[in-house]
């Protein structure tokens, strides 16, 4: 398959051999030698998508699809430090990497970049697939060793990452790592500490990684130290380190959850984690002199040998391949059928709603008379169960019936409707309560939860669906994930018994 990454290509998918895209005619052999397979994910920036080259090699493209200039900044620069560090941590980019591309009946080119693709899985990922269990301190100390090291290749070319967190740190199906997304890294210039020195600088900010002085835009490379260190205290216990913030006192409640580790080393990440950064090591080399001198003597049976972190690494990844391989996704029927039981909770949660607007509407002397008392609570009962379909339907038929009274009771029923669908679509259970009795779920293409502004996008888009005869929902038996035209335009997928 060849994919055409112009973003306003109504068809993506191609055949692998075709030069062009049959849909929207845009260039499928981008620079004359790479040809783009699948899409891995999206989000933030830009969009990210699997590639090869002329001799078959995968790597992978980063597209932007952020337009503002700071984006197109920090895209730019990601691609020369790429091209400048030098380390097998580190991803290549070629001198050639970065290119400018243009899709067809655009005026708009695309900031392309092309770099190595690292077999494996982050961090964060990995823990997880352990069942959310710590890593081995030994294992710990041996990741510290390596990362700290790629650490130093990056802070001796006067850069600093900044964004440095378990999903942003690859296991490599060998065993080591490799640190990626350097969207936010910069360089110590005498334009950086000057614009420093006024807090012109953007913050970056990972709840639980970050720094106060890169929150307050005062990040300094022992900013890094810190983000490092509490990425360890995430793979040492299994926990974000929010989750062990105690505020009152400023203090990580971290040592209790890992008896096992040897005081020494602990001290060390303490020290990485330290409220000033002036508390912290001074440079990279200063950590490596602290962890040559831990006693690393330990019992054979419990040591972790190269062998047994490249197997648990491609377990790992083989894992991650067959749970995407299992996603099943919601066909017509199932959706169908949660969207009732949706309208079934709507139906009395309108009942609800309608009470307390008559009751509020008498109370406060707005209205008095019997006969608009009702009105207005129906009015809000039959918005808050079918949106903005009553009112619409009304101004269509009848519009000289609709008074000041109906459109403010109509906009407090749809506004209840909205709030239901959105709140819940995009929280943490990433579907409404219909959809949970089904267990069926609502996520983005990387099967993470949806962002309020796909949810809006949905609801509106799957508004317009069922005011045109429910049209929107039949293309789901002719989309490869069934996905309805809402789901399309929001960019999700509704698939069965993901948590």
């Amino acid at each position: 398959m060849s994919i055409c990454i112009n973003p306003h290509c109504s068809e993506h998918n191609n055949h692998r051999d075709m030069l062009f895209c049959r849909a929207c005619g845009s260039e499928l052999l981008l620079q004359g030698r790479y040809r783009v397979k699948t899409k891995l994910g999206g989000g933030g920036f830009g969009e990210t998508y699997e590639l090869t080259d002329k001799k078959g090699k995968s790597k992978v493209l980063k597209v932007l699809i952020d337009e503002r200039p700071k984006a197109v900044e920090l895209f730019q620069r990601e691609a020369e430090v790429l091209k400048l560090l030098n380390h097998p941590g580190i991803p290549k980019v070629e001198e050639d990497g970065y290119f400018l591309y243009l899709p067809r009946n655009s005026q708009k080119h695309l900031h392309c970049l092309v770099m190595e693709k690292i077999e494996g899985l982050n961090l964060s990922i990995y823990i997880q697939q352990q069942g959310n269990k710590p890593i081995h301190p030994q294992l710990a100390l041996k990741w510290l060793r390596e990362l700290t090291l790629i650490l130093q290749e990056v802070h001796s070319q006067h850069f600093f990452h900044r964004d440095i967190k378990p999903s942003n740190i690859m296991l490599r199906t060998d065993g080591h790592l490799a640190l990626i997304d350097f969207g936010t890294v910069r360089q110590v210039t005498k334009t950086y500490v000057a614009k420093k020195a006024v807090g012109d600088i953007t913050g970056i900010i990972s709840s639980g990684y970050t720094p106060i002085e890169q929150i307050n835009g005062q990040a300094v490379q022992q900013s890094d130290f810190f983000a490092l260190g509490r990425t360890f205290i995430y793979l040492l216990t299994g926990k974000s380190p929010s989750q062990l913030y105690d505020p009152c006192t400023n203090v990580l409640e971290w040592r209790d959850l890992t008896p096992e580790i040897s005081p020494e080393f602990a001290d060390i990440l303490d020290e990485m984690m330290a409220h000033s950064a002036y508390q912290r090591p001074r440079n990279t080399q200063i950590i490596l002199q602290k962890l040559e001198e831990i006693d690393t003597v330990l019992p054979s049976s419990i040591k972790p040998s190269p062998k047994n972190i490249k197997h648990l690494a491609k377990k790992a990844v083989q894992q991650e391949s067959q749970v995407k391989k299992n996603i099943r996704y919601a066909n017509a029927w199932m959706r169908f059928l949660a969207y009732l039981t949706d309208l079934i909770i709507l139906f009395f949660i309108g009942i609800l709603f309608g009470v307390c607007a008559v009751y509020l509407a008498y109370s406060t002397g707005f209205i008095t008379e019997s006969e608009n008392l009702l009105d207005i609570g129906g009015t809000v009962w039959i918005s808050s169960f079918c949106g903005f379909f009553p009112i619409l339907f009304v101004f269509i038929i009848s519009p000289e019936e609709i008074g000041t009274i109906d459109i403010i009771a109509s906009l407090f029923g749809i506004i209840i409707n909205w709030l239901y669908f959105i709140s819940f679509e995009m929280s943490a259970k990433k579907a409404t309560l219909g959809k949970q009795s089904l267990d069926i779920h609502i996520t983005d293409l990387s099967q993470n939860k949806i962002s309020f502004v796909q949810a809006n996008i949905r609801y509106w888009t799957k508004s317009l669906s069922i005011a045109l005869l429910m049209i929107g929902f039949l293309i789901t038996a002719f989309t490869r994930k069934r996905q309805s035209l809402h789901d399309i335009f929001a960019k999700t997928i509704v698939i069965l018994n993901h948590s």
